[in-house]
């Protein structure tokens, strides 16, 4: 696509947009004015979709009713609520319904996968992760390290080349070609919170199974944004929040993803509850532990359905559109985007995020010389929404449920006279 640097243009791709609709569907925080916020925040908080209050008063009003009868005669039952929403997660990350679960939040999930999955024998016992890794990994590995008697110092950063901002997988491939014997998990960020960088989730699994590696990946900031095609990238194991391109609301519910390899591995170690009991005798309360086959094996108490139903609102919409066409209207907003920041030309910011809209999702990272945070509390003072991270990137990332080219045509504009 040719882009153009008017406001005429990013209207008529509006108007040509097949996905515009969805704007619709979401709620806009709005100025004092009631004029619509330019939000470009979906990496740290979607908005919320309109229907979210209606799934959620559902389940509210069968409560009501019905009182712990709603386990079984709610219009949604809440005894097996988490099963309506695999299907529609699978098909989101890449992978089979046997291998993905909803339920607790992310970091724990990490934590109960690293049970399982962080084995560590006298000499195979380091972990791989990338040296901008989201702080709550970074302290996740740490203290599992320590949990099981090493030290903190025993985590093996994966780092930029000097002078760049972008991760390059060969030099992954020597770390683990030189360190692979003493290196039991790579757990790696998917797409990094701070670049946007999207990583090769197959060739990280080649080479971490190469060397007898176990491999995890973070998909915080890749779930609904890019397409992870988490089965045929045979990675082990991924977890993801759902409160961010998933729109399910603060502090929501996360994903699980477990490989088809492991799912009927009943002696892999793992912690136990109820849950992930056997569904057949679970009610059976003198039955010994007999554990679940896939996902749904990790899992440790009852569902909480008043998160699972604003999980299931936006799902819903997810499985009307599919990450096909997502996908493609994303490349084109951000495509727009990268567009107008450079064309704006000035040497005070630049893009580090990939060029290659395949190495990247709708996340934009421009970063400011001499940065003391003063250009991101303008951008906000003019009603802008975006996020800051030290030491010196404003995250945007134009969502394609709801941002539209006029809001990324009118932000950049803001941008320009601001600097």
């Amino acid at each position: 696509m040719k882009y153009q640097n008017n406001l005429a243009f990013a209207k008529e791709q509006d108007k040509e947009d097949s996905l515009s609709y969805l704007r619709n569907r979401f709620l806009i925080p709005k100025d004092k004015n009631g004029n619509n916020w330019l939000y470009f925040t979906g990496n740290s908080l979607g908005l919320q979709p309109k229907s979210t209050k209606d799934y959620i008063n559902q389940e509210l009003e069968d409560w009501a009713n019905l009182g712990v009868e709603g386990h079984f005669e709610a219009k949604n039952p809440w005894l097996n609520y988490h099963e309506y929403l695999t299907d529609k997660m699978a098909k989101i990350v890449g992978a089979k319904p046997l291998e993905v679960v909803v339920m607790n939040t992310l970091t724990t999930n990490l934590h109960l996968l690293m049970v399982s999955f962080y084995r560590p024998t006298k000499t195979k016992y380091k972990i791989v992760i990338e040296s901008d890794a989201f702080p709550s990994d970074r302290y996740a590995v740490q203290s599992q390290l320590e949990f099981h008697g090493f030290s903190k110092e025993d985590v093996i950063e994966w780092k930029p080349r000097k002078g760049e901002e972008l991760l390059n997988i060969e030099d992954l491939e020597t770390i683990v070609a030189e360190h692979g014997d003493e290196i039991a998990l790579l757990l790696i960020g998917g797409v990094n919170y701070y670049t946007g960088q999207f990583l090769d989730l197959k060739r990280i699994a080649e080479i971490g199974h190469a060397k007898n590696c176990i491999v995890g990946i973070d998909l915080a900031h890749g779930a609904g944004n890019i397409s992870p095609d988490l089965h045929n990238s045979g990675v082990d194991f991924a977890a993801w929040c759902t409160y961010k391109y998933l729109n399910s609301g603060p502090g929501s519910l996360a994903g699980l993803f477990v490989h088809e390899k492991h799912a009927r591995n009943k002696d892999l170690p793992r912690f136990a509850g109820w849950w992930n009991h056997n569904k057949q005798t679970r009610f059976n309360m003198r039955q010994p532990f007999d554990v679940m086959e896939g996902a749904e094996g990790w899992q440790l108490s009852n569902p909480p359905i008043l998160s699972m139903a604003a999980i299931k609102a936006s799902l819903d919409m997810f499985d009307e559109v599919g990450m096909d066409a997502l996908r493609e209207k994303s490349e084109k907003l951000t495509g727009y985007f990268e567009f107008l920041i450079n064309e704006i030309n000035s040497d005070d910011i630049k893009i580090i995020t990939p060029s290659n809209p395949k190495e990247r999702g709708c996340q934009l990272s421009i970063q400011v010389k001499n940065a003391d945070k003063s250009l991101h509390k303008k951008l906000t003072e003019n009603n802008i929404i975006t996020d800051w991270r030290e030491p010196d990137v404003i995250r945007c990332a134009p969502t394609p449920m709801y941002n539209s080219f006029e809001d990324v045509y009118k932000m950049v504009a803001i941008l320009k006279g601001l600097l």
